[in-house]
């Protein structure tokens, strides 16, 4: 497999495992509560897995290619973290404020949440991503 493609593929595992786990942890501590009181009515009585799934598969590969950019060698870590914190802003922002438009009683204060955790999540979880990824042992030269 050629490099830039291996990189890249390692970068997307690595931030696929961090953001999987902050997330996780987000939802457990702070959303669940926050939705179950501010749109309970809207929510499902299970969430969908599919849905979920194909959710990370796709966001990953966003933040790996606007954030993390592993093949971009010129890329500074202030570069990389804020190409993911628009990324995140952007992305929140389509959910959060297209169902505060069409939802009816969607409240202001889940938009604003949902968008600013979107940029903050990226952001950090691509400079934890680029730092693990600098530190990691690099094999020997051929």
């Amino acid at each position: 497999m050629p490099g830039p493609i291996r990189k890249w593929l390692l970068s997307y595992a690595v931030t696929a495992v961090i953001f999987a786990g902050v997330d996780a942890v987000w939802i457990l501590t702070v959303v669940n509560n926050q939705y179950r009181s501010q749109i309970g009515d809207l929510l499902a009585d299970r969430f969908n897995l599919a849905g979920a799934v194909l959710f990370y598969l796709i966001f990953v590969a966003g933040i790996v290619h606007y954030g993390v950019r592993p093949n971009d060698a010129g890329a500074t870590l202030q570069s990389r973290v804020t190409g993911a914190a628009l990324y995140g802003f952007f992305t929140y922002a389509t959910w959060a404020l297209t169902a505060f438009a069409v939802l009816k009683g969607f409240p202001a204060l889940v938009a604003v949440t949902d968008i600013v955790w979107g940029a903050v999540v990226c952001s950090g979880v691509t400079a934890l991503t680029a730092v693990i990824l600098r530190l990691r042992p690099r094999p020997p030269a051929d």
